[in-house]
Order: structure tokens, then sequence, then C-alpha cells
């Protein structure tokens, strides 16, 4: 009876264990959307080094289509953290009045606006039309804004919207018709190849802007505030590994493994990433004066309702993040 009793709660404790180890395993694996293209250089760094691992992280990743995507899996939570424009975050609590948080920042989005090559200026752009992922957020905003400092109105062009970078990239290429689109690296450099004109940094255009940053729905934060915390960390780590010129080669190694394209197309994607002011962030901070634009671009050209934004950003994890490190 004894000995039966004893197999009875071994057993037991195995289970509970087993059970509790599953528990464990799935609270720290994370999905995570982003959009293809030479910004994911800290995410990539963090997978190859063992960044996420060290912190006791499985990060699962996946690429997405075009911002809707990425909006509708978030919010609906077949996903528990992006990286891309944090306009799309701020889109989410506008648009479908759900609680998406800002919780770290990124780059100032690496986004050139291209023209077909017979065009010379943002005044050109009249009459014509303009290639964007979705209309109402982030970098088709930031073109818009460009525009009507250029005196167009946006009664003044059409919009296409094709979704990701790359099918901006080929619109353009497949027809003169689409007569300008903002692109980041790698497609900005693979654009210039193709002959496409390149009118300037749109942060030279709109001044700072904050584009690519992490952010998560809120209710999932609340349950995982320890996971953020060392999945912050990682990421920190991560860029200051990337950014460190000691780490040049192997950075662009990373690079190649990754995006698999052109040699000469990846040294000038790391060398866009490492341009101070454009590219990545020290230590992926948040720019408010970039964020403050961002609103400031989305009150007029948005077309969305006023938002408290106190409640669309929070640094406390990536601070204290930080401070760990």
């Amino acid at each position: 009876m004894l000995r039966r009793q004893f197999i009875g709660n071994s057993l037991a404790m195995l289970i509970a264990q087993a059970f509790g180890r599953s528990v464990f395993a799935a609270s720290n694996t994370l999905k995570v959307i982003v959009f293809p293209g030479a910004q994911n250089l800290s995410m990539w760094v963090a997978l190859e080094k063992g960044f996420f691992q060290s912190k006791g992280l499985d990060v699962q990743l996946t690429y997405t289509m075009n911002s809707i995507e990425l909006r509708d899996g978030l919010s609906e939570g077949k996903f528990d953290i992006a990286h891309s424009a944090v306009d799309n975050s701020v889109a989410i609590v506008d648009y479908k009045e759900k609680e998406s948080v800002i919780l770290m920042g990124g780059d100032s989005s690496l986004n050139e606006l291209f023209v077909q090559p017979e065009l010379n200026s943002l005044q050109d752009i009249r009459g014509k039309i303009l290639v964007v992922d979705a209309p109402n957020t982030a970098y088709a905003l930031q073109v818009k804004k460009a525009l009507a400092l250029a005196g167009v109105s946006e009664t003044e062009y059409k919009l296409n919207p094709v979704g990701r970078t790359a099918l901006r990239l080929e619109a353009m290429k497949q027809s003169k018709d689409n007569a300008a689109a903002p692109l980041n690296p790698p497609f900005s450099i693979q654009a210039k190849q193709a002959g496409l004109k390149s009118l300037g940094k749109l942060v030279d255009f709109v001044g700072p802007y904050q584009g690519q940053g992490m952010f998560a729905m809120r209710p999932w934060i609340a349950d995982h505030q320890s996971v953020i915390e060392r999945y912050i960390a990682a990421w920190i780590l991560a860029v200051r590994w990337a950014l460190d010129p000691k780490n040049k080669d192997e950075a662009i190694s990373i690079l190649t493994k990754n995006m698999k394209l052109d040699p000469v197309i990846v040294q000038e994607s790391y060398q866009a990433l490492v341009t101070p002011g454009f590219g990545l962030d020290k230590d992926a901070q948040f720019s408010q004066k970039g964020f403050d634009n961002l609103l400031s671009i989305r009150t007029q050209f948005g077309k969305g309702r006023p938002l408290e934004e106190k409640k669309l950003v929070d640094l406390s994890y990536y601070e204290r993040a930080l401070k760990s490190l």
C-alpha cells in the first residue's frame, strides 16, 4: 500500500514537473511579426549570436505581407510582439480602438523617396501615382507630409496601396504610371540599380521621425512583464553588437545569410544601418521628437480620432531592461 502510494506520488510529481516545464517553455516562447528588410539586423543578430537564448527566450519569427496583416495579427492575438513602423501601433488604437503600446524605438524609418528617372522634384509627382503600403498609416503619411511641404496637396495625386516594400519596388519597375514610393534598404539600393531615382531621405524632408519600433497589446504586456524586459535587454545587446565597427564583417555576413542578395546590396544596406541619425538608433532608443512629429503628421493626414499620448507609449520596461545591462 505504501509502495503504491509512493509510486503514485512520484508519478504525480513527474507529471507536475513536466507540466511546469511546458508552461515555462510556452511562457518564454514569443511569436514576433516583422516586415522583411535590412532593418531586421538587430533581430537576426539576437537570434544568431544567442542574445535571446541567453535570456531564456525562444523567438519564432514571421514576415508580414503588409501593415494590415501585421496590425490584425497582433490585435487578434496571433502574434505577441511586432516590430515595424510604430505608427501601426497608433493605428491599432485609432482605428481598432484596442490598446496597443509602444515599448521601444528602433530607427528613423530608413526611407528615401524614389521616383521614375524622368522626375526631378516633389512637385513632379503632381498628377501622378504614389505607391504605398496602406494609405492611412506610417510611411504613406510621411510622404504626404513631404509633398504638402512642397506645395503638393493630397488631391493632386493618386495612391496605389500594394503592400510591403518589395511590392512597392516591383510596382514601380513594372509600370512608369507608378511614379513614386518610399523605399528602405535593401529595396532602396535595388531601386537605384534598376535606374530609379532617389529624391532624398524622408527625414530630411519632414524632420525627425520615430520609424520602426517594438509594440504589443496591453493585456499581453500585463501578463508578460519579465519576458518583455528580458526581450528588450537581449535586443539592446544585439543593437550594440550590430553597431560596433569591430563586428562589421560578421554583421555583413549575418545580413547576407538572411537577405540572400548580391554582396554590393548587402554592404550598402549595412552602411545605411550604421549611419547616425538615419539608421539604427543607439540602444534602440525611442525618439520623443520623432514621435511628436509622427503624431503631428497623423493629425494632419491620418484623419483619425484624438488620442491620449501617454497611453500610446510605455518606456518603463525599456528603462528597467537598460539598467539591467
